[in-house]
């Protein structure tokens, strides 16, 4: 397993964090996506929605990059 794929692994509860917030707090839920047009107006939601937080959870990633500059 590649080095960014164990560090993004570790940041998996960020990730699931963000997807709670957006089903929760937003109250915006998955569905079955019928066609293309209701798969992008649900994304679109989404982002809009996430857009208004005022506080969002971000990841570090920076650490990837430095740990290839050195190898």
């Amino acid at each position: 397993m590649h080095l960014r794929d164990k560090i993004l692994l570790r940041k998996r509860s960020l990730i699931e964090t963000v997807n709670d917030e957006l089903k929760t707090i937003v109250q915006i839920e998955h569905t079955r996506h019928r066609s293309i047009g209701g798969f992008a107006a649900n994304l679109m939601a989404a982002m809009a929605a996430y857009s208004f937080l005022p506080k969002k959870p971000s990841l570090n990633i920076e650490i990837i990059e430095r740990e290839r500059r050195i190898a």
